[in-house]
């Protein structure tokens, strides 16, 4: 019994003297271990900081924003509710919903099936389809915004508004239908082929075998249009500034600033109240937006 009891005992790695060699690699691993967390600590409060900033400078008093102090004292917790009082706050909330809701809705529509037919048919001009589609990834806005502004506010009468923002939705972003083709080439071709034949016919494919195999892909082009449109500034600038009742809220922000005076309490309230949503839909979406991202090849 005391025999088999040694061999057990010496059996066992937790029993058995630590050697040398084995302590300094337990040490490395340890200082490892540190090293790593204290650069993602560090990269973290990198990040986190300004959101903290912002938010303490929200509750401060108009007076106490301009001066070194980082703790409010008191909190002003009605800057928010000054923010919501501001005439037309309300207003610029609705214009970014439509703006950033419809507008996802409709390049998702109309992106998917051209990223299905670069995907998944031979045609003739594939090859050249795809690289306009890349050419326009790398035009700027900034070129074609004067002869576009020329054509929805001197020929449709459309300035004033956000449907020249809008309606180019409708037919497909560059961006998107790479992203989306980049997805779907990593779906195997066989199910495709199944479903034909079974009887579907490309739309149905497209509907029932494409649409739920590729659903991070489309959360993912989703949250990136959602994103731009929620936080974009030079498209309302150009159409909407014009006419207050079409401004979003990016735009809004800059009525907090004064020729001569800035209220820097309510600017960062308002700038809160901005990204909280976007923050939001992140928080919840993002198993399927880094997952639509990841799972995105580059197989050409």
């Amino acid at each position: 019994m005391a025999q088999a009891l040694d061999t057990f005992k010496a059996a066992d790695p937790s029993t058995r003297p630590v050697t040398p060699a084995e302590r300094v690699a337990r040490r490395k691993a340890l200082l490892n271990w540190i090293a790593v967390h204290t650069l993602g600590v560090a990269a973290a409060l990198f990040f986190v900081l300004p959101f903290v900033f912002l938010f303490l400078t929200s509750l401060m008093s108009d007076q106490q924003a301009l001066t070194r102090d980082l703790w409010p004292h008191p909190f002003e917790w009605s800057n928010y509710r000054r923010v919501f009082d501001t005439p037309g706050f309300l207003t610029w909330w609705k214009n970014t919903l439509l703006y950033a809701g419809l507008g996802t809705v409709l390049t998702v529509v109309s992106s998917l099936p051209v990223a299905y037919a670069l995907a998944k048919f031979r045609f003739r001009g594939r090859q050249l389809s795809l690289m306009l589609v890349i050419s326009m990834m790398m035009l700027p806005p900034q070129v074609v915004v004067i002869p576009m502004y020329l054509f929805w506010a001197k020929q449709l009468d459309m300035s004033g508004t956000l449907w020249p923002l809008i309606i180019p939705m409708a037919f497909g972003d560059a961006f998107s239908i790479f992203l989306l083709r980049q997805f779907l080439l990593t779906i195997p071709n066989e199910y495709l082929d199944a479903a034909k034949v079974d009887g579907c016919g490309e739309l149905r494919t497209l509907l029932k075998v494409v649409v739920p195999m590729a659903r991070p892909g489309i959360a993912a082009v989703a949250l990136f249009q959602f994103f731009y449109a929620w936080n974009d500034y030079f498209g309302p600038q150009i159409y909407a500034s014009e006419n207050p009742a079409a401004w979003t809220l990016s735009y809004g922000l800059e009525s907090f600033k004064g020729a001569h005076h800035t209220d820097w309490n309510l600017t960062m309230a308002a700038t809160a109240l901005v990204m909280a949503p976007v923050i939001l839909v992140f928080f919840f979406a993002q198993k399927a937006f880094v997952e639509g991202v990841t799972l995105t090849g580059v197989k050409g």
